[in-house]
């Protein structure tokens, strides 16, 4: 690549000693910008190269969908999405959920998580019209409406009903659709907890809770709505934990949400995915970051590129400065309207900009693919936000690219 110096690709074998950065989520009451943080994350564990074997050894489950231990309804309503075979996550955790075991699943991004736990719910309310049964609760909106998506097309024409309820939205038509009641429903945990507060959500009437990127769900930034969330489910009976990555440091906090719960481990929970090369780009004293971007982004390759930056004001500032120079990108943060962020990720899916410039709130949980390449413009806070962020390329099968830039 030219004007840049790529490390040579070791392999990633440890994240020892990261220092988790717990600020980022705090909200800063006072508008002044936040101080820069300078990330402790080691770039050497961020260097490793695809393995090309395990790519081609995709897993193919020994039973077709149509030989499930589910609903017939179901079973059609996931032929007609497509579906064949069930994922190794999806086909290792279905009769531990069907059973009403707790659940702590962790799964690389891309693998079919939310079928895992969407699957066995509706097969449940097939036989047993609970209303409300479930509660979904995860950290975007970006991920709250992909979740009520995969829901709505799952349970087509089976007379089970949802509800979405996110941030950055009116709070007056959320308090119209509780006039109707659903089966399911999805949420981020402020919006949950003002509705909550409203008396419009009573938690103690759901039977079931998953909490999906439950490891983000459990830092600093959520644990103490969780907390309000756990407490107020007074009737819970079931209890899901999804993840990409496992955090050491909150197994006290999953004992305790869990009772006698079954592990499934698809991936360690501790590394990135195998099917990603991933590089540093070196910078040279004195040498134009953004012009060696702007180089990378004008090769032919980089067809569709999900950029990382740290802030709201940087991504702004990335996204602007990439418009002047010619690359069509648009951007999600915390700052943009919720019809601001879907649009810019509707025309990042459908090809209509090259570049989709973010924060971590693009990290979980987004359903994009194809996916060329992810570029963090600076070295991530945090080990665990370089896993969730690559996992968004290379997914399916395919091999995945992912850059980051280190001074």
């Amino acid at each position: 690549m030219s004007n840049t110096t790529v490390n040579n690709r070791q392999s990633n074998h440890s994240n020892s000693g990261r220092k988790r950065v717990h600020g980022s989520n705090q909200r800063n009451r006072n508008n002044a910008r936040p101080a820069k943080k300078v990330s402790t994350l080691d770039p050497s564990l961020l260097v490793k190269e695809a393995d090309h074997a395990v790519v081609e050894k995709v897993f193919r489950s020994d039973r077709l969908v149509s030989e499930l231990p589910i609903d017939t309804k179901l079973k059609q309503a996931l032929a007609l999405k497509g579906y064949e075979r069930p994922t190794e996550i999806q086909d290792r955790t279905l009769e531990t959920l069907m059973e009403g075991s707790d659940l702590l699943g962790i799964a690389q991004t891309g693998t079919g998580k939310t079928g895992a736990f969407l699957i066995p719910i509706i097969e449940q309310l097939l036989h047993k019209r609970v209303n409300p049964y479930a509660l979904i609760v995860v950290p975007t909106r970006e991920l709250a409406l992909q979740v009520e998506e995969e829901f709505k097309s799952m349970a087509r024409g089976l007379g089970l009903y949802s509800a979405c309820f996110i941030g950055g939205t009116n709070i007056n038509r959320d308090l119209q659709n509780l006039r109707r009641s659903s089966h399911v429903v999805i949420a981020t945990p402020g919006r949950l907890l003002d509705l909550t507060d409203r008396r419009a959500i009573d938690l103690g009437k759901f039977k079931t809770l998953v909490l999906d990127e439950f490891d983000r769900m459990l830092d600093m930034g959520f644990i103490r709505d969780v907390n309000r969330i756990l407490d107020g489910m007074k009737q819970r009976n079931h209890t899901m934990l999804f993840s990409a990555t496992l955090d050491r440091s909150q197994q006290s906090m999953i004992n305790n949400i869990l009772k006698n719960h079954v592990t499934v481990k698809v991936s360690t929970g501790n590394s990135s995915g195998d099917g990603i090369d991933q590089e540093v780009i070196r910078l040279k004293p004195g040498e134009d970051k953004f012009k060696v971007l702007h180089e990378m982004l004008s090769q032919s390759e980089f067809k569709k590129v999900l950029l990382f930056e740290e802030t709201k004001h940087r991504v702004s500032r990335l996204c602007l400065k990439l418009n002047k120079s010619g690359i069509q990108a648009d951007q999600i943060h915390g700052n943009k309207s919720q019809n601001a962020r879907q649009n810019a990720l509707k025309a990042f899916k459908q090809g209509r900009v090259q570049v989709l410039v973010a924060t971590d709130v693009a990290s979980r949980g987004l359903d994009v693919s194809d996916v060329s390449h992810v570029i963090n413009y600076q070295v991530p806070q945090t080990h665990d936000s370089y896993i969730h962020r690559i996992g968004r390329t290379g997914r399916a099968g395919k091999i995945g690219k992912a850059y980051t830039f280190v001074a």
